[in-house]
């Protein structure tokens, strides 16, 4: 396990062994369960602005390194969305063990979806915060030449020798911030801590094969599809400048808000790929008064 935390220094840490792995996690407050699930590259850190807020409020706020990510052991395995699903199902069974609100962000949300479909007596409500699509982008969706770019680029990725030269290139403070500028819509967010908690965990000598394994593995389940399954409550927030996960690609949301009273949508102006990153206060305040309903 990486000696580096990425947990600030107001959030307590935990560790609990799953499948012989160390896994970090959080949990603050006491009351309701609200499980928050970050995104690609990230790690329960990413929640600093949140976890106290929702934990004053009078939830019991848990937050969860994914295997491969943030304090948590960076495994020689075959990473998928189904293995971090296994991950938050164990979790649940042993931490948990009464329905809750899965909270994600990113793959996270896709994650929060996946729960919510195959574990609906567990899922009390989700929140989906601008949800990704995939793990990965699949090959129809991508035009002929983007679709040979992607592919050279996955090839060198998982190269022993150029895979580590172009993680140890991306993984530069420099390129993580200007990725940063690219995906925050408020570039004063993209503070030095932020830069450093993403920085740290890339640090551990097995990063780059998770990496590695990360962009090269399947994509997981269409939203669509987990979403004609899900009847339970279910609010989603979306930065509408995000240049990943575009606001034009959450109609299915949208729709389904229109459909279904138990969906909400909401769009958070001029945020980016994270907003309870960019505004936490709008989220915070948007997530409360939804829980305040269900």
């Amino acid at each position: 396990m990486t000696q580096l935390s990425t947990i600030p220094l107001n959030l307590e840490k935990h560790i609990w062994q799953w499948e012989g792995h160390s896994i970090e996690y959080t949990v603050m407050g006491k009351g309701k369960p609200l499980l928050l699930i970050h995104g690609f590259g990230a790690s329960l850190g990413h929640w600093r602005k949140n976890i106290p807020v929702l934990a004053d409020a009078g939830y019991r706020v848990y937050a969860i390194d994914l295997l491969g990510f943030g304090g948590s052991d960076k495994a020689a395995v075959s990473y998928t969305v189904e293995l971090w699903q296994a991950q938050i199902k164990a979790f649940w069974d042993s931490h948990i063990q009464e329905p809750t609100v899965f909270i994600g962000n990113s793959i996270g949300g896709l994650l929060t979806l996946m729960m919510m479909s195959e574990y609906p007596e567990i899922a009390a409500g989700g929140v989906l915060i601008n949800c990704a699509g995939g793990l990965n982008h699949r090959p129809e969706e991508l035009n002929l030449p983007l679709r040979l770019v992607m592919g050279g680029f996955t090839q060198l990725v998982g190269s022993p020798v150029l895979g580590k030269w172009l993680f140890n290139r991306i993984r530069q403070k420099g390129r993580i911030r200007q990725t940063l500028y690219q995906v925050y819509g408020d570039h004063q967010a993209v503070t030095d801590e932020l830069v450093e908690l993403l920085y740290l965990p890339s640090s551990d000598p097995n990063a780059q094969k998770v990496f590695a394994s990360v962009l090269t593995a399947p994509p997981g389940p269409r939203p669509v599809e987990l979403l004609n399954s899900i009847n339970q409550p279910l609010l989603i927030l979306w930065g509408d400048r995000d240049p990943w996960t575009p606001i034009k690609g959450a109609k299915i949301y949208q729709e389904k808000a229109q459909q279904n009273e138990q969906t909400e949508f909401s769009i958070i102006a001029g945020a980016g790929h994270c907003p309870h990153d960019e505004n936490p206060i709008e989220v915070n305040t948007k997530i409360l008064q939804w829980l305040e309903k269900i």
